[in-house]
């Protein structure tokens, strides 16, 4: 790949004035102690003592060092030609210094992140795979068993395929979890915002819920009385999914005999934040940063045993950076946790 150079005449210069300064100087002192000293033979000389030093410096330099430099951009060069296309390349050695460590830092900046991206995609494929193993090889181990002569007994045979059947509904929610997650970070997934009550919407999703939470005694229930509607401007079916899934960890989560409370405040004039809190089993503090990543579950036995896709967290995320708007969480292990999303006022 031809490469331009970008000469910088700072070192010769420099240079040919000390040698120029030296050099008259020296004959300057020898002229006046043997002849008559000459203005402008001094002048003469200094000049041409100039010239050539330049010249020859400028020369020299150029032919076994620059060539050197631009020998080192082209071997490094096919690492990435974006870095290098159509720039032309510094002679000057405080610069090339500066963008030789600059390439380098950019370098393993971009190899960590690959690393990382690796090491993440390794983990998403095998999380993904476990998921969908699970209940497929249910379904075909009940599949099997009926092939095999079971259909016979009538009793054994409806068990058999009801429990089939949800293995298959464990697959569709997955698949269907994950074919959401992809349309939102493609942008695919529209928005149908309008105004509704969140409060109502709370509601709601408190009465879908209260035969989940009365198995382990969990009371769901407001920090307050709310008297008015509370009017935000959002999609009202992904919110109402952002609930559902806060409240469901909630409840999966929670200790027996627990509460989850439902918090509605203003945030400024135009935003309001919704919280989820909890006493329940609390997430211990290295584990925050992941829960919003894809399959990832705190208690794996645990959760996988409740149910549920291991994506929820993750739709959750992306749903409400969808609506630009924030997510938090604040957990303490053992005593509880609270997440927390803003949503624009109507």
């Amino acid at each position: 790949m031809s490469v331009n150079l970008k000469k910088t005449y700072k070192f010769a210069v420099k240079s040919s004035a000390y040698i120029t300064i030296f050099s008259t100087g020296l004959v300057a002192i020898l002229t006046s102690l043997f002849y008559k000293l000459s203005f402008l033979f001094l002048l003469i000389f200094g000049i041409s003592v100039l010239l050539f030093s330049f010249f020859m410096l400028q020369y020299r330099v150029e032919r076994f060092i620059y060539r050197r430099v631009k020998k080192i951009y082209d071997e490094i060069s096919f690492l990435d030609t974006v870095d290098f296309k159509n720039q032309a390349i510094t002679t000057d050695m405080a610069t090339l210094t500066k963008q030789v460590k600059k390439f380098a830092t950019d370098k393993k900046l971009e190899i960590e992140m690959l690393k990382d991206r690796e090491e993440y995609r390794r983990e998403f494929l095998g999380n993904v795979s476990h998921e969908l193993k699970t209940p497929l090889f249910t379904v075909q181990g009940y599949i099997s068993t009926l092939l095999d002569g079971a259909h016979k007994d009538r009793t054994l045979r409806k068990k058999y395929l009801e429990r089939a059947e949800k293995g298959v509904e464990r697959l569709a929610y997955i698949i269907e979890d994950l074919d959401m997650i992809g349309k939102l970070e493609m942008g695919d997934e529209s928005l149908e915002v309008k105004e509704f009550d969140i409060v109502e919407l709370s509601q709601g999703v408190m009465d879908l819920l209260e035969m989940k939470a009365n198995k382990k005694d969990i009371s769901l229930h407001f920090d307050e009385k709310y008297y008015r509607p509370i009017r935000v401007i959002a999609d009202y079916e992904k919110i109402q999914q952002v609930m559902m899934n806060l409240v469901m960890n909630s409840i999966k989560y929670g200790k027996q005999g627990g509460s989850t409370e439902i918090s509605i405040e203003d945030l400024t004039n135009h935003k309001v934040i919704v919280r989820v809190i909890d006493n329940g089993e609390g997430i211990e503090k290295h584990n925050i940063p992941r829960l919003f990543e894809r399959f990832f579950r705190v208690d794996k036995s645990g959760a996988r045993s409740e149910g549920g896709s291991g994506l929820g967290l993750a739709i959750v995320k992306h749903i409400i950076e969808a609506h630009d708007e924030k997510i938090y969480v604040e957990s303490k292990f053992g005593k509880g946790s609270e997440f927390s999303f803003t949503l624009e006022k109507a």
